[in-house]
């Protein structure tokens, strides 16, 4: 396949419905809603928070009572469905049934992750922890272990790795490079964008680039990774956007949980942690598909930095 020709593909998967392969468990409706809700239209946005925030009910609602209870067209249902991964309405009804019937039997979470000004901090606490806990359910639930296996390939078998990130997601590039170069692998993280830029020239076929932008549109990260695209290295998005401009030169796209941002809790700092959890999926992988080398590359980092530990 031609660099164009992929480049094509890419753009048509990046908006496509979502509806291919395997519809998601009941457990993972809900993570797909949050992580797909900000891209959607205000019309699908409202077919989708209905389902989430009243499953049961809305699985007893043919397409048209859906359709009139959130003011929209039965087009706009299934359009929705199909985004959440749905080859139709009467899918997504039956796993609406099976949410249902999972939080009757479970305990609904008695806190929220709106944090006061005046919250006594043991609510802080107990609020960032749930937070950070829905984060990484959400990011499980959501991540496809197809393009994930695939990535984790690449890396275990290029030559070299550049990873791109700014601000939070800088640091986020660094410990994926840290990982890799302990167990013996080639890896740079990049958050100078002119560095970037002159070091993805360098790439080819054979090498991997990593873009990591939760929002999906950081110029400074896309400008790196299309040039990484164009000169043939396999290129991977780590993004809390499926949709969004970084994805048109992703090989392989990694989604995150789409965290909601409050005044006291920027959207960084939850988003760090979907990211995280990616950044360590891909590590095991490849330590595992290259153990017989990485095994004694760990030993040997450990080993030379136990003195620094010792008291």
């Amino acid at each position: 396949m031609t660099r164009d020709v992929k480049e094509i593909f890419a753009r048509e998967r990046s908006g496509s419905s979502g509806a291919s392969g395997a519809p998601p468990a009941p457990a993972a409706l809900a993570a797909k809603v949050r992580t797909l809700g900000p891209s959607m239209t205000r019309s699908m946005q409202r077919v989708a928070e209905a389902v989430a925030g009243d499953p049961a009910g809305c699985a007893a609602l043919t397409v048209t009572g859906l359709a009139e209870l959130t003011g929209t067209s039965e087009a706009t249902v299934v359009r929705t469905a199909r985004l959440l991964g749905y080859p139709g309405y009467r899918d997504l009804r039956l796993a609406l049934a099976g949410l249902a019937a999972q939080q009757q039997s479970g305990r609904a979470p008695a806190i929220t992750t709106d944090i006061a000004v005046d919250d006594p901090i043991a609510d802080v606490v107990a609020k960032l922890a749930y937070d950070e806990q829905q984060t990484l359910a959400d990011t499980a639930a959501g991540l496809d272990t197809v393009q994930l296996g695939a990535a984790v390939a690449a890396l275990a078998t290029a030559r070299r790795t550049d990873v791109y990130g700014v601000g939070a997601s800088g640091l986020v590039a660094q410990d994926l490079t840290q990982k890799l170069l302990r167990i013996g692998l080639i890896a740079h993280a990049h958050s100078d964008p002119h560095l970037a830029v002159t070091n993805a020239v360098q790439l080819r076929a054979g090498d991997v680039a990593v873009a990591v932008t939760h929002s999906g549109s950081t110029g400074d990260v896309i400008e790196p990774l299309r040039v990484a695209f164009e000169r043939g290295a396999t290129t991977v998005a780590i993004t809390g956007r499926p949709d969004g401009p970084v994805t048109q030169y992703a090989d392989h796209v990694l989604t995150t949980s789409t965290a909601r941002e409050s005044e006291l809790r920027p959207a960084a700092m939850s988003s760090r942690t979907g990211q995280l959890l990616v950044v360590d999926c891909l590590f095991v992988g490849v330590a595992q598909r290259s153990y017989e080398t990485a095994a004694p590359a760990l030993s040997a980092s450990y080993e030379a930095l136990a003195h620094r530990h010792r008291s």
